[in-house]
């Protein structure tokens, strides 16, 4: 079975895949931080394992979980609520962290499995990955047209993680005094803490 995408389909998902990806967000607070604190060689595995965990989530939603959370809704709040929670415990992490290098403190940069799962528990990632098939896969030819925006997902996530990590390590060489890395580490925590705020917002709607 081959894509059935027209150009214009075609183009709205990349800029779609693009836009959604490159925004701040969870994942992309977190390479920040990483770049900053630890540089690109050991970030890699958390950059992979953004990449990796998200085009996973993608299938997933693709082969139909989307239609298991309408059955079981409370699997989707689980999951929501339990996604904050990991979330505030990784901002607390990132907003303690004392000092720049793998050798200059005793964090570790988030491993490829941490980052890959996360992605699962991520509130901005589902909304990504379900608005990705429900708006942007043409229903017939659905597999192979899924198979496309995997691809187009994946090369642009790509080349997002490395621009938030490398913005990161941008700002590193102002980072080399304790007070200013704090500040920083700080800050990158309070904005991974303000990307809960549309699911805290439900809360009084």
């Amino acid at each position: 079975m081959t894509p059935t995408y027209t150009p214009q389909l075609l183009a709205a998902l990349s800029l779609f895949a693009f836009a959604a990806s490159i925004t701040p967000g969870p994942n992309n607070s977190m390479l920040m931080a990483s770049g900053a604190n630890f540089g690109l060689r050991a970030s890699l595995p958390h950059m992979w394992g953004v990449t990796i965990g998200f085009i996973v989530l993608l299938t997933v939603c693709g082969l139909g979980l989307a239609g298991v959370f309408v059955a079981f809704p409370v699997l989707q709040e689980v999951l929501k609520w339990g996604g904050a929670a990991y979330l505030l415990y990784l901002a607390w992490k990132i907003g303690t962290a004392k000092g720049i290098g793998v050798r200059a403190t005793t964090e570790r940069p988030i491993s490829f499995l941490g980052a890959a799962a996360f992605q699962f528990v991520n509130p901005k990632g589902w909304v990504m990955a379900l608005g990705a098939v429900s708006t942007y896969v043409p229903t017939r030819g659905f597999l192979a047209n899924l198979a496309v925006a995997l691809l187009i997902f994946a090369l642009i996530s790509v080349l997002t993680v490395f621009i938030w990590t490398a913005f990161g390590m941008g700002v590193r060489r102002l980072l080399n005094r304790p007070a200013t890395l704090r500040v920083f580490n700080v800050v990158m925590a309070l904005l991974l803490v303000a990307s809960l705020y549309p699911l805290f917002n439900e809360l009084h709607q």
